[in-house]
């Protein structure tokens, strides 16, 4: 029928569907445990009519449509049956506190398992100073198996079901997870969505010309179908090699490798590899973990004629893995991780799909404002694409492992009288210290000459001046800079959703230029920001008067007031207009308190007027939640150059 099956036909065949498969599924499942047994069916009654639509549009054309549906939900009761008994209960505990993760209390960290700390059990080592910073969420980027060499930072995943051997074991991985839990802190890693390494089981048995795991890549023998689709894809990373496909002389055939020629794009068109990777996905749940960053997500279907990216199939297959995990494994949230156009990042949020979502924006759009000391950009965005769906939060980030892409909408920067092009080589100069007056020491990331595209590298504190302060300047520079990388962190803490600390930021980790020796890494500036954590420098957080101090000291006081504030919980915000195109300013309204953020991007003093802050902080007088001080406002309010104050009302 035109435009596909209609709802009531979906919901007839769903139930059909769902009566038939029961039966079979409780002869195989339902006498070991009752209880659980039972459980899963209100779960699976609940999500299977959603689930069904979905799974039909993606292969319900297939002849064996009905045999992988039924594969599908068989896997989902396997892996529910043997979840260990305190994961269940903590399946049970998040359905009934839903918003469990948009407390004022939630802070998260990111770091590598090795450079952080060696190995797993170096990791459980370092859980008190992990707690003495306030963590309740641990992103530990990947630790797979992966192949040795060149492995994309560990995103060339060669065994999901493997740590790496030199960081530890999946039963330590499992064990740290509850101690995390223990703790009160989420574990969460990425889910390598889009390819796998080329050594990974299912590639080597493609390579060794198994027709069932050839599909479950896309290999072709000549040349005419990647011509086709070459024909509308674009080239992601265009100065280190040309084209999406890679020739395999051993195969004598040519494979779909998006990003890098080890990396084999996996075929979602095969349902094989969706029930495979449901697999793997329920299979880290079940070990502990509870938040999955789905990487890549935007490139998961491939369509002729198409550029193959955020196609509507791509949010179908995370809707569909959604469903999955509230029947299996309910715990579990999915993290996006969508470095596309602003607009395209927020159609991967919802309750039903990815629950978290970077915030790439306003991650870009904070360095922007100290490049420029304007906020007109950063205001403007805000403004119109914060608000995201109930029940979601953003995961809100000042740098993660990954470089700086500036990727604001050149049709919001042209509204605002700058071309988008120009201003992103001005960024990149800035950023490079290649512009005059620039307090930044970043370095360039896939550089192209010709066209002056370019991505930043540089850890935040060397990227917001302090590098340069300490190296070339003087204390007053060192006081701007320590002002700059403290204001960025204040948005992120006070502006809605999870503040996402990379672990050595706390503490002012600079550039490590030492990557440059190693032949695996020197190609690559991103591990310019990837150094292996210094505790000698850490360990300096205490000592007053140290630059470490400085900046642990007063970021931790901070993470301290958010924590004990509930209108820092949740995720509403109001951009208001400060009256000062250099101060950035909000409100955020959670429970029943009001907070009035204003933050001055300058490294000049700025007035904010009176009547401003008295009708978006509804007050004469107020408290800075950060300086502990009373303010009765009489005439204007004057912020000191960097400062930022979260204003309660008396």
């Amino acid at each position: 029928m035109a435009g596909g099956p209609s709802p009531q036909w979906l919901q007839q065949h769903a139930q059909l569907t769902l009566d038939r498969v029961l039966p079979r599924l409780h002869a195989t499942f339902g006498h070991a445990d009752p209880d659980a047994w039972q459980v899963y069916v209100t779960r699976l009654r609940a999500n299977f009519h959603h689930l069904f639509g979905l799974l039909h549009h993606l292969y319900g054309d297939r002849y064996d449509f009905f045999y992988h549906l039924e594969q599908i939900l068989e896997t989902t009761a396997r892996l529910y049956l043997s979840r260990p008994a305190d994961l269940r209960a903590l399946d049970a505990a998040r359905e009934s506190d839903e918003a469990w993760f948009q407390s004022q209390r939630m802070l998260g960290g990111v770091c590598y398992v090795d450079l952080f700390a060696g190995n797993l059990q170096g990791l459980r080592d370092k859980l008190p100073y992990l707690k003495e910073l306030g963590l309740t969420y641990l992103h530990l980027m990947p630790l797979f198996k992966a192949p040795d060499g060149e492995n994309d930072g560990g995103y060339a995943v060669s065994s999901y079901r493997e740590v790496d051997p030199k960081l530890g074991t999946m039963a330590e991985l499992s064990d740290l997870a509850a101690e995390l839990r223990q703790e009160g802190i989420s574990l969460t890693v990425d889910f390598v969505f889009n390819h796998t390494s080329n050594e990974h089981e299912w590639a080597r048995r493609a390579q060794a010309g198994e027709p069932d795991y050839e599909d479950y890549y896309y290999v072709f023998g000549d040349r005419t179908m990647p011509d086709a689709y070459e024909r509308t894809l674009r080239e992601i990373f265009p100065e280190a090699r040309a084209g999406s496909f890679t020739w395999r002389p051993d195969m004598g055939k040519w494979v779909w490798t998006t990003f890098y020629s080890f990396q084999w794009d996996l075929n979602y068109g095969n349902p094989a590899v969706f029930r495979a990777m449901l697999e793997e996905m329920l299979s880290l749940a079940n070990a502990g973990v509870e938040v999955l960053r789905l990487d890549a997500v935007a490139f998961i279907w491939k369509q002729m004629g198409t550029n193959c990216e955020n196609l509507p199939e791509a949010h179908m297959i995370i809707q569909a893995y959604n469903a999955l995990a509230r029947i299996a494994a309910p715990a579990l949230l999915f993290k996006s991780e969508a470095i596309v156009h602003p607009d395209e990042v927020a159609r991967y949020i919802s309750t039903q799909e990815c629950q978290l979502s970077y915030n790439p924006l306003l991650m870009a759009l904070l360095w922007e404002s100290l490049a420029t000391r304007e906020v007109k950009l950063l205001q403007h965005s805000m403004a119109e694409r914060f608000r995201i769906a109930p029940g979601c939060a953003w995961v809100n980030y000042v740098r993660v492992h990954d470089d700086i892409g500036w990727t604001f909408d050149d049709a919001a920067a042209t509204r605002l009288g700058m071309n988008g092009y120009d201003h992103r080589r001005f960024l990149n100069a800035f950023y490079t210290g290649r512009f005059p007056g620039s307090f930044s020491r970043g370095l360039p990331f896939m550089e192209n000459p010709r066209t002056g595209d370019a991505r930043i590298s540089g850890t935040g504190a060397s990227l917001a001046g302090l590098e340069k302060a300490l190296r070339e300047e003087g204390p007053e520079q060192v006081e701007l800079a320590i002002g700059r990388i403290l204001l960025i962190h204040s948005v992120i803490l006070s502006i809605g959703g999870i503040p996402l600390i990379y672990l050595g930021d706390e503490v002012g980790t600079l550039n490590d230029y030492a990557y440059r020796d190693d032949p695996a890494k020197a190609s690559d500036s991103r591990w310019v920001h990837r150094p292996a954590t210094d505790w000698a420098h850490v360990a300096r957080r205490h000592e007053p008067g140290t630059t470490e101090q400085r900046i642990y000291g007063r970021l931790h006081r901070l993470i301290e007031v958010r924590k004990a504030h509930p209108s820092f919980a949740g995720s509403a915000m109001q951009v208001i207009d400060p009256g000062n195109g250099h101060v950035f300013g909000y409100v955020r309204q959670g429970g029943e308190g009001r907070v009035l953020v204003l933050c001055n991007f300058s490294e000049h003093e700025q007035r904010v007027p009176a009547n401003i802050v008295r009708a978006n902080g509804l007050s004469y007088t107020f408290d800075d939640l950060v300086s502990g001080e009373g303010l009765a406002l009489g005439d204007d309010l004057v912020l000191a150059p960097y400062q930022f104050v979260w204003l309660v009302a008396r």
